[in-house]
């Protein structure tokens, strides 16, 4: 037997936790001050402040002292110069002569500039005349009192002396008597340059000062800093080297001592309390594991996603308390093929892959008889981290392997898994370690199964689950890009809708499995004749549509023609060796020739598909100028039908049973539109996007609602309503405020009323969607997302979005008895929906054992033709079930 194996090297996987601590303390120290530089700041900061104290304090004493000695000084010449006058008027001096001889110029004396002035009294002005002087308050105050006045203003200080006559007076003053007030001295003096020069000297002063609070902040920074930062230091790295139980074991602070009392003991009751740590978690080691291990149990999108990176990084976890040199899982992936994907702890050398291949191979073989007939084991290894070689001997492989072999796959494809590690060094590590191992295979095997499942919700989201073409949803994504592509770059493309001609005969001869049977070969056949970048997709039940870029027409009606003689010599057996055949009925339409929209081109092609079915079958209708006339008539038509139909208010609502398949649920019933013509009654897929492009599809909401509200109340119906909405009426403002309006002149319970929204219509507005879905529920009504599974978009909606309700897409319940991936894919969003507390609704009940398949899945309500058609008679029999 030969046997594949493949190297994937993985990127080394770091244990998340310790690398958010180490960021964590990173940053903290980022954003802290060392000790050494608070001391240092700190003891610059009190140097500084005290010195800065002290010489403020003592300038101020000191300038108040210059400044009031100045003042004692400028008094004192004032009353020098009051002395002097009587002795220097008695020898003959005037008035001018005494002012020039004591008013000095500006900047000199000691103390800076002086001036004197002299004010007459009345009895002086008698016999002198009068001096014009500017008045002074001061000096008035001083002929009143006859007492000396001192003041001063800032650097300027003045003295108003009163002036009496003496003896020696009465010579030239004859009008007075001894003692009588002749005038007043005014003295100004400027003490300014006294205070700058002594403001000067202060200023040098504290220059030289001023290293002394510098010298003093170091000085005790360093005796400080040296005694306590290395101690420190030295206990934040021995807290540091701590990652294990095994390394507090071996943390020791006997040798770490600061030098100060209160540090002395705060380090030995750290010491005490590491060893108090340690004497109670020294044997809880491998219980710390575990419970870091639950953390890395839960199952994420990321994890999902990197399945492989999250099983490596389980095994590095494990490798802390124990060494786990491999794990290993086993898993089907086709009809008779399987991996086996094993997880190495480091690089192994080829002898020890070797060695451990066949081992596994051997144990696989020996446990499970169907897989010891296979050849087709591939051997796929993974390394969790690069950095050294890992050998080990035969006699080190048959330590400890626990393993598990199914007998079938079960959910994901997963047939066996198992790990290979040391044994545990006491019976209590051993018991844990066996719950560790056992845990992390079943998730291993969980893992593997939902990311097995989750790329299957992937994939049919975008396709048909039969056919495995593009879906409907993706026709219009790709039709819509293809024609901005086209507008964008001046070139055409066709579309082409094909309609198998007589496909329900075969259906109704043979059942649906053969009907089945010939879709997928006529999908399979007709892909092999289209060119690589032609885009390819079923429409629905047997219509299919394709896309062909940068083709004329002469192109298209070859690739056409080509198709119908495929589907001409198509055939499949039948079990009673007939030949199943049909037709194709092939229409056709170009861009930009004969519409320049998406709606537009396919409305073109698919009445040129008509066309060739009213023509006869089994043709290629190529459109002709008059058919593009008649086209645009029709559509015309409908359009002038729909509005006449709303302004004449001829919607009907319709109700369509929803029934609970448990006990306790509330009875539902889904509202549906329809509009009358003529007599006739037209479903809303017929017209709803004519009303759309017309902008009248809000009023055909309001009328139906209105309609229905009023036969809920007539009927006294208790049920919830489920009401389809087109998604043009999120923009209008006007609808919510009118649905509550509504609501309650009929006096429906909002509660009661669930709108639907389908998701296909929605996703290109999420951020309008958000809005209106958290006002409805604001208001308490409640919402649903219709066609769910329709898109991979669904799964934002559930997570996002307060959704109540989910109605799976009809398409996969239809088909789930017949395929295992659509079951799988009903049972996986039944799952989902209960994890976030959402009912689930199953579309296309068509038979009993539908209906029985999807209750035993766990659905909770059930909808379709076997239970109900739609009828405008609300409450009409349901078949209710258990």
């Amino acid at each position: 037997m030969e046997n594949v194996s493949c190297i994937a090297i993985e990127e080394n996987c770091e244990v998340p936790e310790l690398q958010s601590c180490a960021s964590t303390t990173e940053v903290s120290r980022g954003l802290r001050l060392s000790l050494r530089t608070f001391i240092l700041a700190s003891s610059l900061a009190v140097s500084f402040i005290s010195f800065a104290s002290v010489l403020g304090i003592s300038s101020l004493v000191y300038l108040d002292t210059v400044k009031r000695s100045a003042t004692r000084l400028a008094y004192d010449q004032a009353q020098q110069f009051q002395h002097s006058i009587p002795l220097l008027m008695g020898k003959g001096a005037t008035r001018q002569e005494l002012l020039s001889l004591y008013n000095m110029p500006s900047g000199t004396g000691a103390l800076g500039s002086h001036s004197v002035e002299l004010y007459r009294t009345p009895v002086v002005e008698a016999l002198y005349g009068r001096v014009e002087l500017p008045p002074d308050p001061g000096v008035e105050q001083v002929f009143q009192s006859g007492t000396v006045l001192e003041r001063g203003e800032g650097r300027v200080v003045e003295a108003i002396f009163p002036l009496f006559a003496a003896e020696n007076c009465l010579g030239c003053h004859g009008n007075a008597r001894t003692g009588t007030l002749l005038g007043a001295l005014k003295v100004r003096q400027d003490i300014g340059p006294m205070l700058r020069q002594a403001r000067h000297k202060l200023f040098l002063l504290f220059l030289l000062l001023s290293p002394i609070p510098v010298l003093m902040a170091l000085f005790i920074a360093r005796l400080v800093s040296a005694r306590v930062v290395p101690s420190i230091n030295e206990l934040g790295d021995k807290v540091i080297q701590v990652n294990s139980i095994r390394d507090l074991t071996r943390l020791e602070f006997s040798d770490v001592a600061p030098g100060f009392t209160e540090l002395d003991r705060i380090f030995g009751e750290v010491s005490k309390l590491v060893d108090k740590i340690r004497a109670v978690s020294v044997d809880k080691e491998i219980l710390e594991l575990e419970i870091r291990m639950l953390e890395k149990f839960i199952i994420t999108s990321e994890v999902i996603r990197d399945w492989k990176e999250h099983v490596a990084c389980l095994l590095l976890e494990i490798n802390q308390v124990v060494d786990a040199y491999m794990l290993f899982c086993i898993f089907q992936v086709g009809e008779e093929l399987y991996d086996i994907e094993v997880f190495w702890r480091a690089r192994p050398s080829e002898e020890t892959r070797k060695r451990v291949e066949l081992e596994v191979l051997r144990k696989i073989r020996s446990e499970n008889a169907r897989l010891a007939e296979s050849s087709t084991l591939q051997v796929i290894h993974n390394i969790a981290s690069d950095h050294t070689e890992l050998v080990l001997e035969q006699g080190t492989l048959d330590l400890q392997t626990k393993s598990l072999i199914l007998d079938s796959p079960q959910i994901g494809g997963v047939v066996g898994i198992g790990v290979q590690s040391e044994s545990a060094w006491n019976s209590t590590r051993c018991l844990v370690i066996d719950s560790i191992l056992t845990t992390l295979l079943n998730v291993i095997g969980s893992i593997k199964a939902i990311h097995k499942y989750t790329k299957d919700l992937e994939y049919y989201a975008t396709r048909d689950p039969l056919t495995n073409l593009f879906n409907q949803r993706v026709f219009w994504e790709l039709i819509s890009y293809e024609i901005g592509r086209a507008d964008r770059h001046g070139y055409s493309f066709a579309l082409l809708v094909i309609d198998l001609d007589n496909f329900k005969h075969i259906n109704d001869t043979w059942g649906h499995s053969i009907g089945d049977r010939y879709l997928a070969a006529f999908a399979a056949a007709v892909q092999q004749a289209l060119r690589k970048g032609d885009i390819f997709a079923r429409y629905g039940g047997d219509e299919f549509v394709i896309l062909l870029p940068e083709a004329d027409e002469e192109q298209a009606a070859l690739v056409a023609a080509r198709i119908r003689n495929i589907t001409e010599d198509l055939y499949v057996t039948t079990p009673d060796a007939a030949k199943a055949r049909a037709t194709a009925s092939i229409g056709l339409a170009l861009f930009p020739l004969h519409a320049v929209t998406e709606k537009d081109l396919f409305l073109f092609a698919d009445n040129m598909t008509y066309k060739a079915k009213g023509e006869g079958k089994n043709r290629v209708s190529i459109p002709t100028a008059e058919d593009v006339v008649e086209v645009f008539r029709m559509v015309g038509e409908k359009a002038r039908m729909v509005q006449e139909a709303v302004d004449g208010r001829r919607v009907m609502p319709y109700f369509q049973p929803i029934v609970a398949l448990g006990p306790g649920q509330p009875e539902c019933c889904e509202v549906l539109c329809r509009i009358e013509v003529n007599g006739e009654v037209i479903a809303a897929s017929d017209f709803i996007e004519t009303a759309e492009s017309l902008g009248i599809v809000g009023r055909l909401d309001a009328i139906l609602l209105e309609k229905a509200f009023a036969t809920v109340e007539e009927q006294v119906y208790q049920g919830n309503l489920f009401v389809n909405l087109s998604p043009k009426s999120m923009i209008l403002s006007e609808f919510l405020p009118n649905i509550i309006a509504l609501a309650d002149r009929y006096h429906i319970d909002r509660s009661r009323v669930v709108f639907e929204l389908t998701e296909r219509e929605t996703v290109k507005n999420l951020t309008l969607l958000e809005k209106f879905v958290y006002d409805l529920k604001s208001q308490g009504f409640k919402f649903a997302i219709d066609d769910f599974g329709s898109g991979f978009s669904s799964f934002q909606y559930i997570r996002q979005f307060p959704i109540d309700y989910v109605k799976i897409e009809g398409v996969f319940v239809r088909n789930m008895l017949n395929d295992y991936r659509d079951m799988a894919f009903v049972k996986t969003l039944a799952i989902l929906a209960k994890e976030f507390n959402i009912s689930t609704i199953a579309e296309y009940i068509e038979s009993e054992e539908i209906l029985e398949a999807v209750q035993s899945v766990g659905i909770d309500y059930a909808q379709g033709y076997h239970l109900g058609c739609p009828s405008p008679e609300l409450g009409q029999k349901a078949r209710q079930q258990g």
